[in-house]
């Protein structure tokens, strides 16, 4: 998930300081570069890669940095950069897999200040926003917001409430969501293709509001994680295509490779639950409760049905835990 440097937003598409009321170049001076290596023998190496580049966001005076997950996950190695050329190293706090929000400390404090943190609440369709990468003017777009809706992502993952921006940003990952009022609205994702208002597919970028960081970042600065049972996990890459849920990858040792599901399979059920979306997929797997249920499904292999008990898991268990950065 290494990225090139050589790039720049093209100038008409960028930010201008005389369209907003807050000073520009100091809001973008908080987002900064993330650049983390992982262990080879990491769970998420070979999905994610072992050299991870992105963005992340100064939230804190001391350090305290906000970033999507995935760039941090398991590294062994993390480094920050600022815009004026000062690099820290930084140490992986915590990583909230239900919301995907990954935070940093880093170790030493940056001459920046941070961004405040605003709200997504009023964020409507239509609404101008900045999406900023690490680089300024010169890595940050004009965009707005197309559309608020429920997103599934392949990999067991849901939001109730996602916002999708447009243009799309080319280094979404962990770039910073600035609403009009010059604060964190969100923190961005993933790049998708996906319809506006039933038309054609085009370039979005999906962002994860940052209201949902508010509930559990005291318990995420505590513990590293948020203290509730995990949910259940299955290990399955899934997509949907027409009404049915089809296996289009699988966790290596997960459980649901362990029983012998196989990628083609199609989820027909949870229970007696028909399942025809990612999102009812999940939450009918989460409603069974915690990690460690066992999760019945009927899936259709070659259009023959079979059934199979999955002995869900804790997702954070297969992972590397943090540690402290050698001196």
């Amino acid at each position: 998930m290494s990225e090139k440097t050589d790039w720049e937003i093209p100038a008409d598409a960028r930010p201008r300081p005389e369209d907003f009321a807050f000073d520009l170049d100091r809001a973008l001076n908080s987002v900064l570069r993330l650049e983390a290596t992982v262990p080879s023998d990491a769970f998420s190496a070979a999905t994610l890669g072992t050299e991870r580049a992105g963005n992340a966001v100064l939230i804190r005076e001391n350090g305290l940095v906000l970033t999507i997950g995935y760039l941090m996950s398991e590294a062994d190695s993390i480094w920050l950069y600022s815009n004026d050329g000062q690099a820290l190293a930084g140490h992986a706090l915590a990583y909230d897999y239900e919301t995907g929000f990954g935070l940093v400390q880093a170790l030493g404090r940056f001459n920046v200040a941070p961004l405040p943190i605003g709200s997504a609440d009023d964020l409507g369709v239509g609404e101008p926003v900045i999406v900023a990468g690490a680089g300024g003017r010169r890595r940050s777009i004009s965009a707005q917001v197309m559309v608020r809706r429920e997103f599934a992502g392949y990999w067991e993952y849901l939001l109730d409430e996602a916002l999708f921006t447009a243009p799309a940003h080319p280094n979404w990952g962990g770039a910073a969501l600035i609403g009009r009022d010059g604060k964190l609205a969100g923190i961005g994702s993933l790049f998708v293709q996906q319809s506006v208002d039933g038309g054609a597919a085009q370039d979005l970028n999906m962002i994860v509001p940052i209201d949902a960081l508010k509930p559990i970042l005291k318990d995420l600065l505590t513990y590293g994680r948020v203290p509730r049972p995990a949910r259940p996990w299955l290990g399955i890459y899934a997509a949907e295509t027409d009404g049915r849920v089809v296996v289009v990858g699988l966790s290596p040792k997960g459980p649901a490779q362990a029983v012998g599901i196989k990628k083609g399979d199609v989820i027909l059920t949870v229970g007696d639950q028909e399942i025809t979306s990612l999102a009812e997929l999940y939450r009918q797997v989460w409603a069974l409760g915690a990690a460690g249920v066992e999760v019945p499904l009927t899936l259709a292999r070659d259009e023959r049905p079979r059934l199979a008990a999955v002995k869900s898991a804790d997702r954070s268990q297969f992972m590397k835990t943090p540690r402290l950065p050698q001196a």
